[in-house]
């Protein structure tokens, strides 16, 4: 019993939603409903009289006869109803297929059918012009987008040379210009205006340039040569023009006559030696002998390793000079010798006809000057200089050690497309002694030149060992052909 002022618990809310939604479906599944909630009101009664601990009762007494019976007799009619009412006739048969849809007539079925295929045909045809105009538009807005990001970059840019042009002053301001042209415009240059070459990197350099072109006008040039190669080297090339007098040797003397003067140690006095450590030639001969490391320590001995150098091959790495001119069978006539120390190279092709222009830079010695005094062309540029050549104008370009794998990758790639351009049809680039290791060989270096397309005439891979088996050091030599079609 519950204590008094104890209401009976209301039934549950769900009991209510099942008999409603039988009501709704179904008239006689509303009696089932209601016995099924009966039973389960009175099971739910008897939970709840279980579970009030809270409350104070009797001792627990057994549970009243009768009500079994009521609640098992509530469950027998309840599931004979459910029997009886599921296995009943047609009549009282729930009907869980939805109602059968309206038959239209055939022949307005087909029609409408035509009639929609057809909407959707022409809608079809609407969509692809569309996507044609919407691919148009877009090339054109791409088109547009990219020449305003141009227009805008290049008045960046001019914005910005403006804005440098403007810190400058004095012999440099006048050097970079642009000057205007006393006839005005001209179709060759498309421009009122002409600016002097300068390197671009030279802009990043401004307090080093600046002290580079401070000078007395028309006085002699500060003695800064290794300065300005420096200058160079960081990629302010070519540098401006000056308006000095470079410093003049002392006691001057003529050079050697030729072809004497292609093996001759030129004089003391044909140059000056302020920007190098050693200050004569006999120096720069014997520091072959020297212990450090010296850029091309032992070319100034002309009677030394110099003498011989290319005049036979091995078979191997190192090609001989005639067997290479034999591939072209006497039509090598101009060439390049990129990184040619002091021109020994030049000398040997000068004397067989050939004309070679010999790059150098002066590391710690008069390199440019030596090749000079041997009566032959030097040519003071770096590495990364674009070649001073017109295409499709050599007939040969040498390079020996300085093209290696000390380079950056793309930079030497840029290099060697370089040598393509200038090669004439039919022009042969003799590889000499590439240096790399074994892992960068077919890794990098193979695939690098099969993408510049020359012609494989020689290619030989050998280990250089002076320094050990376990370096992995190779050298590449090759010729290499630039093909005619």
């Amino acid at each position: 019993m519950r204590p008094a002022g104890v209401l009976d618990p209301p039934l549950p809310p769900h009991f209510f939603r099942l008999k409603q939604l039988a009501l709704g479906k179904r008239p006689n599944i509303g009696l089932i409903a209601d016995f099924v909630c009966i039973f389960f009101h009175l099971r739910h009664r008897e939970e709840e009289m279980g579970s009030m601990d809270d409350y104070p009762r009797k001792p627990s007494q057994s549970q009243s006869p009768m009500r079994s019976k009521l609640k098992i007799l509530l469950l027998l009619v309840s599931t004979n109803l459910l029997s009886i009412y599921l296995f009943s006739g047609s009549s009282g048969r729930i009907n869980w297929l939805p109602p059968a849809a309206h038959l239209w007539d055939s022949d307005v079925l087909l029609r409408e059918l035509n009639e929609t295929q057809g909407l959707l045909s022409a809608s079809q045809a609407e969509v692809v012009l569309l996507s044609r105009r919407l691919s148009t538009t877009n090339t054109l807005l791409e088109t547009l987008l990219t020449d305003i990001g141009k227009a805008r970059r290049d008045e960046a840019a001019e914005q910005d040379l403006e804005g440098w042009a403007h810190q400058l002053t004095g012999e440099l301001k006048l050097a970079v210009g642009p000057h205007k042209l006393p006839l005005g415009y001209t179709p060759n240059l498309g421009s009122d205006e002409l600016y002097p070459t300068l390197g671009t990197a030279c802009r990043r350099y401004q307090e080093e340039l600046t002290q580079y072109m401070s000078y007395e006008v028309g006085g002699e040039c500060p003695s800064d040569e290794a300065f300005a190669q420096r200058l160079m080297l960081k990629g302010c090339e070519p540098l401006p023009r000056r308006r000095c007098h470079p410093k003049s040797p002392v006691g001057y003397v003529e050079p050697t006559p030729f072809p004497e003067s292609l093996w001759s140690i030129p004089p003391d006095a044909s140059i000056t030696w302020n920007a190098y450590t050693c200050k004569n030639y006999a120096c720069l001969v014997h520091r072959k002998m020297e212990k450090g490391t010296y850029d091309c320590k032992d070319c100034f001995d002309l009677s030394g390793r110099e003498k011989d150098r290319w005049l036979y091959g091995d078979g191997e790495l190192d090609y001989g000079i005639d067997e290479v001119l034999a591939a072209k069978h006497g039509s090598v006539r101009i060439g390049l010798d990129i990184g040619g120390g002091t021109g020994s190279f030049a000398a040997r092709m000068r004397e067989r006809n050939v004309t070679i222009v010999t790059s150098s830079m002066n590391f710690d010695g008069p390199f440019n000057n030596f090749i000079a005094s041997r009566g032959l062309l030097p040519l003071h540029i770096s590495v990364a200089h674009r070649l001073p050549f017109f295409d499709n104008t050599l007939d040969i370009v040498h390079s020996m050690h300085v093209l290696s794998n000390w380079i950056p990758d793309a930079m030497l790639e840029f290099a060697l497309f370089d040598i393509y351009r200038v090669l004439r049809p039919g022009g042969l680039f003799w590889l000499d002694h590439f240096f790399c290791l074994g892992t960068q060989l077919n890794a990098t270096y193979v695939p690098m030149f099969e993408r510049i397309g020359f012609k494989k005439l020689r290619w030989s891979a050998g280990r250089k060992l002076d320094r050990g088996l376990e370096k992995n050091e190779w050298y590449l030599s090759a010729l290499l052909e630039k093909p005619t079609t």
